[in-house]
Formats: structure tokens, sequence, C-alpha cells
């Protein structure tokens, strides 16, 4: 019976997506704060259209239900690292921008970006658990994008904390999805369990 078949794996597995779905939960809410404080903070408005932000990974799939527990660990790690340097560099303009003059927006921007950590380790230690190699990060992350003007900025972190809080809700159904019981990372689910 391999590593990641045995029944104290299976608990491991389970305890591990278990508190996963915590996680995610505690950052989505985080986020959704934050959403709040960043659209005030920057003088945006609450409902302002997005256009997709060069980097970030979509939430959404298609044919969710046809992916292994593999695939969706290695889709949730690249996203989850693509963001930790969105929100470094976020973190970073807010600095040049505002200085000390808004700590509290660096703070919760420092705080998100820190469980966004904490939740890319997690999901590499899922995927060591279930034998499978880590892939290593190109770089140092995304390139820098290009010049943008203060506004684009804003707008760009706006649309980089809404497709976080989407993610955030897509990690909980994929670890939801990974602790059924036989659920295996390499077999894709039946085409009844859907999101």
């Amino acid at each position: 019976m391999a590593a990641a078949d045995s029944p104290s794996a299976a608990l491991r597995r389970r305890d591990l997506c278990s508190r996963g779905i915590r996680l995610a939960g505690k950052m989505r809410a985080d986020v959704v704060d934050l959403l709040d404080i960043y659209v005030e903070q920057q003088g945006l408005d609450a409902s302002a259209s997005v256009a997709a932000v060069e980097g970030v990974p979509l939430a959404a799939v298609e044919r969710w239900d046809e992916q292994t527990g593999t695939q969706r660990l290695l889709e949730n790690l690249a996203a989850y690292r693509a963001f930790r340097a969105l929100l470094a560099q976020m973190l970073e303009e807010q600095r040049e921008q505002l200085g000390e003059a808004d700590a509290g927006l660096g703070r919760a921007l420092a705080a998100v970006l820190l469980q966004v950590s904490a939740f890319t380790y997690h999901l590499e230690e899922l995927l060591r658990l279930e034998s499978r190699g880590i892939p290593g990060e190109e770089g140092d992350g995304p390139p820098p994008p290009p010049r943008l003007s203060l506004f684009e900025q804003k707008l760009r972190g706006l649309g980089v904390l809404r497709e976080l809080a989407q993610w955030a809700v897509r990690s909980a159904r994929d670890l939801r999805q990974l602790a059924k019981p036989g659920s295996a990372t390499g077999t894709a689910p039946g085409l009844a369990e859907s999101p």
C-alpha cells in the first residue's frame, strides 16, 4: 500500500484539509474586510468594474468536477504564489504612495500577505503528503508590470483583492473535495461531485 493511501496518511490529509478550509475561510473574511478599507482609503467606488489583472489567475474554472485532487492543489499553489508576489508589490506601492499616513491599510495588507504565505506553505505540505513533487517557483514571481498610473495601480489592487476573495472560496471547495473519504488525488472525481 502506498504511503499516500495508508490510513494514517488519509487521516493526516483530512486534518490538513480541515485546517486549510478554516484558513481559507479566515483569509476570505479578512480579504473582504481589507477590500472595504482599500476601497475607502483609495477613494474608489466599491462597484467599480475592473478588467482581468495580468498575472492573476482566475478562480473560475471550466469542468471543475473533472479535475483531479492533484490538479486542484497545483492550481491553488500557483495562484497563491502569484498572490504573494502581487500583494508584496501592492504593499510596497502603498508605502511609497502614503508612507506612514495610513498605517492601517499597510497593516491589513501585510496581515493578508502573511495569511497567503501561510496558505501557500499549507498547500505545499499537502502536496508533500501526497508524495508529489513541489513545483519550483519561476524566478522571484511575475515580471514587474509596466509602469502604471496611480489610478491604474489602485484599480489593479482592487482586482487582485477581489480575485483573492474568490480564490479563498474555491480553495475551500477544493479542499472539501480532497477531504472526502476515498478521494484520491490522482483520479478525477465523479461527475456528480461539483461545487
